[in-house]
């Protein structure tokens, strides 16, 4: 077989030859070398760089070697030549060079504080550049990949310093970007035929690699993913007690509460986590508690199947424990306490925390604005502290009665539900409920889940996710009860809140799917899950001629 020499390569400034050079010393030196010249020169194989740039730096983020030859001020500059020479830009596939830059800076910058903190030394303008791309100066997919770098920088202590010399504008940006960006991202490519789509957009989404489906799958992701990112960076901010007065605008903080990434980016707390932080501090507590939308979602995800019902939980207990706002949010809440009060995690915190100054209620004539909230405190209290001394106080034998008579309540309310006497059925079982010894926690649960299910049949979609709440809090997290889930999700869509049903149906699959040992899924609930994955869809209410929601 005939052999031929591979054609050697005549360019003494090749990237890919120089990381071939055996001697470290000398393949060092040509890297620094060929990092000074790229911004300089104008070259067909400067795109083919920046993706193999862009290559190790995704699978190699903690390696210094490249950043301490020049590469941040590398990208920079070729970040500032892309936006002043547009002729450049548009020659060749020089389009592609500012994503990779800006990506390239961003993954340097992810882990280590030493890189992050190279990256922003004064000679090296990293975050004017990158400030550039957020302003949207080129497209949505080098802002995505800006407000990705930036957050990376802005997360560790030395590199902050130098993004909050431009706090005002990016606080803005952020802002801007996470309302707005999820139809720019619409009108500009996903509502737009895919043969009027840019083209280098495309390449970008799918790296050669799917067709159509795989293209708008992955522009859903990014799209998200901006959004995200611009909470983050937001969170940077918030977190050091930066621009609080601006972050907690009114209007923002409604929209900002429905932020949540979409199944395709669960990682990310969105919404959830910046209001969390903003509640760490004493403005942020007394703004979000004002905003009756932000506390009716909190409570509704804290109340859910959410990967962030946790951190909703965790932001309610730091307003209700801020005794300045605590009865502004206890009025918002309602009843929704007494539910949220038999959480197993942070349910006797809750608790404790709204039950502290119940003597002013009972003997001091302390009023709540609502009568539902005075209720609540005053059931909170039977729930949480009078019926476990009253039980105390029991004999055995009366105890023993009770629970004979919770059995027998419980099949009385099943046979007046079947022969169709639904409120009769939820008037024994609102008895028994309130019969049932602290011991019979499973008999509790199918009570409370059993008038859910009658509060369904009602149409009172709100009593029905209070009580099929109580019905899960008391089965516990490990094993959670799956008709309670299921009634949860169907009072969640009466009510119009996709998202939590969605959530919660979910969670009946998979509870469904993990203890009867059956791998189909049940078609009702196959079709809830349709449903609300179109309702949830991030860009269900756009049209793609004028990027407005149409409902």
């Amino acid at each position: 077989m005939l052999k031929f020499d591979e054609p050697q390569c005549t360019n003494p400034s090749c990237f890919f030859c120089s990381m071939k050079e055996p001697n470290p010393f000398r393949r060092r030196s040509k890297l620094a070398s060929i990092f000074k010249e790229i911004p300089r020169t104008e070259s067909k194989d400067h795109v083919l760089v920046l993706s193999g740039l862009w290559n190790i730096a995704m699978s190699e983020p903690d390696d210094p070697e490249f950043p301490s030859l020049g590469l941040f001020e590398c990208m920079s500059k070729l970040i500032h030549k892309s936006i002043k020479n547009t002729t450049w830009l548009l020659k060749d596939q020089n389009i592609f060079i500012p994503y990779y830059a800006a990506h390239i800076i961003g993954s340097y910058a992810m882990n280590k504080e030493e890189l992050a903190s190279l990256a922003v030394e004064s000679k090296v303008f990293v975050v004017p550049a990158l400030l550039e791309l957020l302003r949207g100066r080129i497209s949505w997919v080098e802002q995505r990949a800006a407000a990705r770098a930036l957050g990376h920088l802005a997360s560790h202590e030395k590199s902050f310093e130098a993004v909050s010399l431009f706090e005002d504008e990016i606080v803005k940006l952020s802002m801007e970007i996470a309302s707005t960006c999820l139809k720019n991202v619409y009108k500009s490519f996903l509502g737009v035929e895919d043969s009027l789509r840019l083209k280098y957009q495309s390449d970008l989404l799918t790296r050669g690699l799917g067709g159509l489906e795989t293209e708008n799958q992955k522009a859903e992701e990014w799209g998200i993913q901006l959004q995200c990112w611009s909470l983050y960076l937001l969170n940077c901010f918030a977190s050091r007690g930066k621009s609080i007065d601006r972050i907690c605008e009114v209007g923002f903080l409604k929209n900002v509460s429905a932020m949540w990434g979409g199944l395709v980016n669960r990682k990310s707390p969105g919404g959830i986590g910046l209001i969390k932080t903003l509640c760490k501090t004493e403005f942020g507590r007394n703004r979000v508690s004002e905003v009756r939308e932000v506390i009716q979602r909190l409570c509704d995800v804290s109340r859910s199947s959410d990967d962030w019902k946790e951190m909703a939980l965790d932001t309610l207990l730091l307003l209700l424990k801020d005794s300045n706002v605590r009865y502004r949010v206890i009025d918002v809440l309602g009843h929704c306490l007494v539910d949220l009060a038999e959480d197993v995690v942070v349910g006797d915190r809750v608790a404790q925390v709204v039950l502290q100054d119940y003597h002013k209620i009972k003997y001091n004539g302390l009023k709540m604005r609502s009568e539902e909230a005075q209720r609540s405190i005053e059931n909170l209290w039977e729930v949480k502290v009078e019926r476990k001394k009253k039980e105390k106080l029991m004999s055995e034998t009366e105890l023993e009665e009770r629970r004979k008579m919770v059995k027998s309540l419980k099949k009385q309310g099943k046979k007046k539900f079947l022969m169709g006497f639904v409120e009769e059925a939820m008037e024994i079982y609102t008895v028994g409920i309130d019969l049932c010894p602290l011991d019979m926690i499973r008999d509790k649960v199918v009570l409370y889940s059993n008038r859910a299910q009658c509060c369904l049949l009602l149409k009172k979609a709100e009593s029905a996710i209070s009580d099929a709440t109580r019905a899960l809090c008391l089965s516990g997290v490990d094993d959670p009860h799956g008709k309670s889930l299921w009634r949860r999700s169907q009072a969640y869509d009466l009510k119009g809140s996709s998202r939590e049903s969605l959530m919660d149906c979910l969670a009946f699959v998979d509870q469904r799917l993990q203890h009867l040992n059956r791998r189909k899924v049940p078609n009702y609930a196959a079709q809830m899950i349709r449903k609300q994955m179109r309702d949830t869809w991030v860009f269900s209410g756009f049209d793609s001629q004028t990027g407005e929601s149409d409902g």
